[in-house]
C-alpha cells in the first residue's frame, strides 16, 4: 500500500477515481494504451510504473485482454460438470481462438456450460443458440430453485421502495446507540466466511474520528460455485440498499460503495436501476426524510481479480492502486478507503441487517444456534438433483440439505464447500456437520461463503488440487512471497503429477504447505493448504501413488 497514493486519488474523489478512469481508458480495445497510461498519471501526480502496475494486474485490463469477443468460464463448477470444452468447441466455430477469454466465475454453477457474450451470461442450454445470440443479441435468463430450510429471510419477496422508506423513517426515529445496541443483540456474524460479529466492526467505524467515512459492499466474491451474492443483487436489491443505509447511519458515514464483479453484468444493472428508484422516492442524498442523515450511493464495476474479495485489496483496487493485501493493523474501520474509517461486508451480510434489527436484535438471535445466529445461504451446483440457492437456518444439518435437493444426480465423492478456500468434505463425514461457523471449524473443514460444489468420482483428485492451485498463483495478488511463489510452485508439483504420473516429494509439500499457512499475508495464501490437507487425510488411497511414500507413514491430520 502506499499511502501518498492513496492520499493523491483521495484529492478526486469516487466520482472521478482513477479506477473508474483505467476503465474508461481500456474502451472497446479491452486494455488501456501506453499514452493513457502516462496521461492518467500525470493527471493524479503519480507515476506511469503506478498505473500501468494497476491496469495489467486485472484480467479485464490486461494487455492480453485486448480484442477479446467472447468470454468462457473456468470456474471449478463447470471444470467439474466437464461442459466447457463442449463450449469451447461451440466458441471455436465462431470466432478466432484469440477472440476467446476466459472469466472464473460466472455464477452460474447451477447448470454449467457458462459464457459471457455482449456484456451478458449464458449457461444451460443456451450454448445450443450461439448462432442466434450473436446475430440477434439474443438474451437467455437463467432459472434455479429459491427456497428455504428453517426460517425463510432472505428468500422472501424483496422489500419494495415504499417498505424501505417506511422503514428508514423507523430507522431514524431511533438513536445510532440503539442501532448498535440491536445489531450486537442480533448477533450477526459476517456472511463472507471470517464470521466476525458485525455490530463490533460498526462501533469501531462509529467511533473513530473523522468527518468523512464510508461503507463498502463487497459484491466481488467470486469463489468458484457461489452464486449467493448474484441471486441477492438481482433479487434482493432493496433489501441489500437498506442493509447499507442502516450501515451507514450506525457508522456514521455519508457514502455506501457497492464494488461489483464484472462477471456480473446483470447484477450491476439492476443495482444501477435499484439506486435510481431510491433516488426518486427520496431516500438517498442529503438530510434524508428531514434529518441530519445524508447518504449516497457510489456503483463501481470490478475488473476481474479475485483477491479484491479481500477487504484490504479491495480498498486498493477502488483508489486505483494495484489490488495488494494491506498489512493490518491499521483495520479499514480506521484507516479505510482513501486512508478514512470504513467498514467493508460483503452483500448477504448487508442484506441481512434489515430483519436483524427489526424487532431490536433479540428476535433474529433467537433463530440459528447461540453462536451462530440468523441463516446461511448456500449455492448448490449442477451435481445435485435439484440445484438452486438454498437459505438454511443456522445449526440445519448438512446431510439435511442434500436431502431436500433430492441428493446427486451423478455419483459424488466429496464436496468442495465454501470456495476455493474452504473444506473438502467426503460423503461419509457430512453426517458431522450441521450448517454453522463452529461444526466446520471443529471438525476441521471452512463453512466460508456456503457454495456447495461437487466432485463427481470420475473426477481425480490430483487434477482437481492441479487446477485448485492454477486457480490460487493466479489470482495471487503478489504482495507476500510464501503465497506468491508458493501457489505457483503447488500448481507445478500437482500439474506434473496429474499430466506426467511425476511422484510429489512429500516432505517437500509438507513444507510448502506449512509455509503459505504461516508466512503469507492474508487468508488467500494462507487458507489454500486446507482443501489440500483435507484431501490428503480422507483419500489416501487415491493420492498415494501420486507421492514419494504413502501417506498412512505421514501425520497429516489438518490443523
Amino acid at each position: 500500500m502506499s499511502k501518498n497514493i492513496t492520499a493523491l486519488s483521495g484529492r478526486k474523489g469516487l466520482d472521478n477515481s482513477l479506477f473508474e478512469q483505467l476503465g474508461q481508458a481500456a474502451g472497446k480495445t479491452g486494455t488501456p494504451d501506453t499514452k493513457s497510461l502516462e496521461e492518467l498519471a500525470k493527471s493524479f501526480l503519480i507515476g506511469t510504473a503506478n498505473t500501468y502496475g494497476a491496469a495489467t494486474f486485472y484480467d479485464y485490463l490486461k494487455p492480453e485482454n485486448q480484442g477479446k469477443q467472447i468470454y468462457i468460464c473456468n470456474g471449478s463448477a463447470c471444470l467439474n460438470a466437464g461442459t466447457q470444452k463442449g463450449v469451447r468447441e461451440s466458441l471455436l466455430r465462431h470466432f478466432p481462438e484469440h477472440a476467446i477469454g476466459e472469466m472464473c466465475c460466472l455464477g452460474r454453477c447451477h447448470e454449467n456450460a457458462a459464457f459471457h457474450f455482449n456484456n451478458h451470461n449464458y449457461s444451460g442450454q443456451a450454448i445450443r443458440h450461439l448462432s442466434e445470440i450473436i446475430a440477434q443479441g439474443t438474451v437467455l435468463k437463467d432459472q434455479y430453485q429459491v427456497t428455504s430450510i428453517g426460517q425463510a429471510i432472505l428468500t422472501t419477496p424483496d422489500f419494495t421502495v415504499g417498505e424501505c422508506k417506511a422503514k428508514l423513517v423507523r430507522l431514524l426515529q431511533m438513536e445510532v446507540t440503539e442501532v448498535l445496541a440491536a445489531i450486537l443483540q442480533s448477533g450477526l456474524r459476517g456472511r463472507g466466511g471470517a464470521g466476525f460479529p458485525v455490530g463490533q466492526k460498526l462501533k469501531f467505524c462509529q467511533q473513530a474520528q473523522a468527518a468523512t467515512k464510508f461503507v463498502i459492499c463487497n459484491a466481488d466474491e467470486g469463489d468458484p460455485g457461489a452464486y449467493s451474492d448474484r441471486y441477492l443483487l438481482e433479487a434482493q436489491t432493496n433489501r441489500l440498499l437498506l442493509g447499507m443505509l442502516i450501515a451507514g447511519y450506525a457508522a456514521g458515514a455519508q457514502t455506501g460503495v457497492l464494488y461489483i464483479r464484472a462477471e456480473y453484468p446483470e447484477s450491476i444493472v439492476a443495482v444501477e436501476q435499484a439506486i435510481t428508484s431510491f433516488k426518486e422516492a427520496g431516500i438517498t442524498g442529503s438530510s434524508l426524510l428531514g434529518s441530519s442523515f445524508a447518504f449516497d450511493f457510489k456503483l463501481v464495476q470490478a475488473r476481474g481479480a479475485y483477491i479484491c474479495g479481500e477487504e484490504t485489496a479491495l480498498i486498493n483496487s477502488i483508489e486505483g492502486q494495484r489490488p495488494e493485501v494491506r498489512v493490518r493493523p491499521p483495520y479499514p474501520a480506521q484507516y479505510g478507503l482513501f486512508g478514512l474509517p470504513t467498514v467493508v461486508n460483503n452483500v448477504e451480510t448487508l442484506a441481512s441487517l434489515p430483519t436483524a434489527i427489526m424487532d431490536g436484535g433479540h428476535s433474529y438471535a433467537a433463530s440459528g444456534t447461540k453462536a451462530s445466529p440468523g441463516t446461511k445461504l448456500m449455492s448448490l451446483d449442477g451435481h445435485f438433483s435439484q440445484p438452486g440457492l438454498y437459505e438454511v437456518e443456522m445449526g440445519t444439518p448438512l446431510q439435511s440439505v442434500i436431502d431436500r435437493a433430492g441428493g446427486f444426480r451423478v455419483p459424488v465423492k466429496a464436496l468442495h464447500i465454501g470456495g476455493p478456500l474452504g473444506g473438502l468434505v467426503p460423503l461419509n463425514q457430512v453426517t458431522r456437520l450441521t450448517v454453522d461457523f463452529e461444526s466446520f471449524a471443529q471438525a476441521g473443514f471452512l463453512l466460508g461463503h456456503a457454495s456447495v460444489l461437487g466432485i463427481p468420482e470420475s473426477m481425480p483428485l490430483i487434477r482437481y488440487l492441479a487446477d485448485l492451485f492454477r486457480f490460487a498463483a493466479h489470482e495471487s495478488c503478489g504482495k507476500c512471497f510464501p503465497c506468491r511463489l508458493g501457489t505457483k510452485r503447488a500448481e507445478e508439483l500437482f500439474t506434473r503429477a496429474a499430466d506426467q504420473g511425476e511422484a510429489i516429494d512429500r516432505q517437500l509439500l509438507d513444507d510448502l504447505l506449512f509455509t503459505l499457512e504461516t508466512g503469507s499475508l492474508c487468508a488467500h495464501g494462507g487458507g489454500i493448504p486446507l482443501p489440500v490437507r483435507n484431501a490428503l487425510q480422507y483419500f489416501p488411497g487415491e493420492l498415494n501413488p501420486y507421492f514419494t511414500h504413502s501417506m498412512e507413514e505421514t501425520n497429516v491430520a489438518p490443523n
